[in-house]
């Protein structure tokens, strides 16, 4: 194991044991890396590590310090790598949705409270096929991450967040060019909500599947159709 990839593990296993908790400042460089066994080298290249993935937060003249560790915090770095993905990435990203909406509809089935379904039935009904293929993706996105959020899990809220934001062009490509996607976007949210409303976590998940799996699989046969590089880019939110 390399060195810093070390000092990176003990730095984390004081965080986990509970030794460092979110918001604590970290020792002096010189006191933690003896106290690790650690060269001051090694420390500081795992520090600055840590840093970019904002597990630490390094304040010029004051020290450094372990972040709130929020799940948003977190993944703020696998959404930078996401960005930096190309056009046919986007289907390896559909393929992950496909995995984690049917989970987070499932979760969300069996704690949903009134208050968060009358949000939910909110979003459908201020929708119609005739708002324009941006606002239906917006409205697409909103019900997505309000599912996500009733699930209970924060980290399995913000990492759909964090994907499913960058399928924005390809949703809204399939808008334009896929005769009734809007209606059927809207059918399928109903469907969703309806299980959703019956506490139906395996009705809520397959309906889920069923409607991510259709816009990949309407991506892929386009993308095979075209030849050609699509507006699909994962790389920013907007159109």
């Amino acid at each position: 194991m390399a060195v810093t990839d070390e000092a990176i593990l003990k730095i984390k296993g004081m965080i986990t044991s509970g030794r460092l908790a979110p918001g604590d400042r970290l020792p002096p460089e010189k006191e933690l890396s003896e106290s690790l066994g650690l060269s001051r080298s090694s420390l500081r290249e795992a520090v600055k590590a840590l840093e970019v993935i904002r597990v630490l937060d390094v304040r010029r003249g004051d020290g450094t310090y372990v972040t709130s560790l929020e799940p948003r915090l977190l993944l703020e770095a696998l959404s930078f790598v996401v960005d930096l993905h190309d056009d046919r990435s986007v289907l390896e990203i559909f393929g992950v949705r496909r995995i984690l909406e049917p989970a987070a509809a499932r979760l969300a089935a069996a704690r949903i409270d009134d208050d968060e379904l009358k949000e939910l039935d909110r979003l459908v009904e201020k929708t119609s096929g005739t708002d324009g293929i941006e606002s239906l993706v917006q409205h697409d996105l909103e019900f997505h991450q309000a599912i996500a959020r009733s699930s209970g899990n924060d980290y399995l809220a913000q990492l759909i967040d964090s994907i499913s934001s960058h399928t924005v062009r390809a949703r809204i490509w399939r808008g334009l060019t896929q005769g009734g996607a809007a209606d059927r976007t809207i059918a399928e949210h109903r469907a969703i909500l309806d299980a959703l409303r019956r506490h139906d976590g395996e009705l809520a998940a397959a309906h889920a599947l069923t409607h991510v799996a259709g816009i990949e699989d309407w991506l892929r046969e386009a993308s095979v159709a075209t030849g050609e590089r699509s507006p699909s880019s994962s790389t920013g939110k907007d159109a």
